[in-house]
């Protein structure tokens, strides 16, 4: 009997030793990469209600419409000719998401089959510039465009929820979910990551939208840890400065962004800037992070198939580019679906090559009314 009771003390002893590991090391991964401290509670949520799932459908179009390209050299088409067809990514999505009347099964098969297919690279029309776009401030265009980006359509509020899995010396895992809520003029950002039931982290960015895309106005953190209650700090953009979470103050950076809105600022930049997700490309913004503000540079890689509850989907990841992050912070990288309105449907966290995790899209993202 005592040699039971022995084993069962070891196994206990075992079983919260990788408790608390798990614990040091979700502590020091997420301070790193957003600093600790403390602030004042974060503004009310925007009260919101998700009504309804996000099917994939095509990309939307764009506010700033493309300049036709010119066909002199086509061949003249027969007067009882049809009109000419929609480009190859319009004319692929457009049939997986209805298809012709009277299409057979196989047919209707097919053009389910085709949104799967990998999207044609759209060629740049223009020479680009060896400088990255930047998705802090629209890249150039006709004059037109101007007043096509003050009235972008913003996409209702919506929910994506995540399954996270990852590891350090051991495996863990989560859930996480990215909202963003509008109301008018007002956005919020907010982004919850829990591993198990060891820690969870919540970020909320909280702002106006403006014709440039988001403007953080106060970004909040808290972080909840076993034995250590709850942890708070704030990012404030005023004006001409921004006042980290350390108390120091930094002048502002124009189409600056924070940890949480810069998702949504990367969804917004490609709704409006399609032909700028192409690999090769490369995406710039100001960063404001609790320790520190900075630039911060994605590069657009090949599209990647992924097997999602949604189905399978084309996805482009961004890679961050050195001289981005420190040494010691997280880097983030994240997968970019079109046809899911250029959300996110896959991000990856990485420290150092020592801890990881990896959070995929589950289940179709849920919207509010438009």
């Amino acid at each position: 009997m005592a040699a039971l009771w022995r084993r069962r003390a070891v196994l206990f002893l075992l079983v919260l030793a990788v408790s608390l590991l798990h614990l040091w090391v979700v502590d020091r991964v997420w301070e790193a990469r957003l600093g600790a401290g403390a602030g004042d509670p974060p503004p009310p949520t925007i009260d919101v209600a998700f009504v309804q799932a996000l099917a994939p459908a095509q990309p939307p179009v764009a506010a700033a419409p493309r300049p036709r390209p010119v066909a002199a050299t086509a061949p003249r088409r027969a007067a009882s000719a049809p009109p000419p067809p929609a480009s190859a990514p319009e004319r692929e999505a457009s049939a997986a998401l209805d298809g012709p009347p009277g299409m057979s099964d196989a047919g209707a098969q097919e053009a389910v089959d085709v949104v799967q297919r990998e999207p044609e690279v759209p060629a740049p029309e223009v020479d680009a510039a060896s400088a990255p776009a930047s998705a802090a401030e629209p890249v150039a265009a006709p004059a037109s465009a101007a007043s096509a980006a003050l009235a972008f359509d913003w996409p209702p509020s919506t929910r994506l929820s995540y399954t996270v899995t990852g590891n350090y010396r051991g495996p863990m895992e989560g859930s996480a979910q990215v909202e963003w809520r509008r109301q008018d003029s007002h956005y919020q950002v907010r982004v919850t990551v829990g591993v198990g039931a060891v820690a969870e982290r919540r970020m909320l960015s909280d702002g106006e939208l403006t014709p440039q895309g988001l403007k953080p106005q106060r970004y909040d953190q808290e972080t909840d840890l076993p034995l250590k209650g709850t942890r708070r700090e704030t990012v404030r953009f005023d004006g001409d400065t921004i006042t980290l979470a350390t108390g120091k103050t930094v002048p502002t950076m124009p189409g600056v962004q924070d940890a949480a809105s810069q998702f949504v600022q990367l969804t917004w930049f490609f709704l409006t800037h399609p032909e700028q997700l192409r690999p090769g490309q490369e995406v710039a913004f100001p960063l404001a992070l609790p320790r520190r503000a900075g630039s911060w540079r994605y590069q657009v890689l090949p599209p990647e198939p992924m097997a999602l509850k949604v189905g399978t989907l084309w996805a482009y990841p961004l890679k961050p580019l050195p001289g981005s992050i420190k040494p010691n912070e997280v880097a983030v990288q994240m997968w970019i679906a079109p046809t899911l309105q250029y959300l996110p449907v896959r991000i990856t966290m990485n420290w150092r090559d020592e801890a990881t995790l990896d959070m995929v899209l589950d289940g179709a993202p849920l919207q509010a009314a438009h």
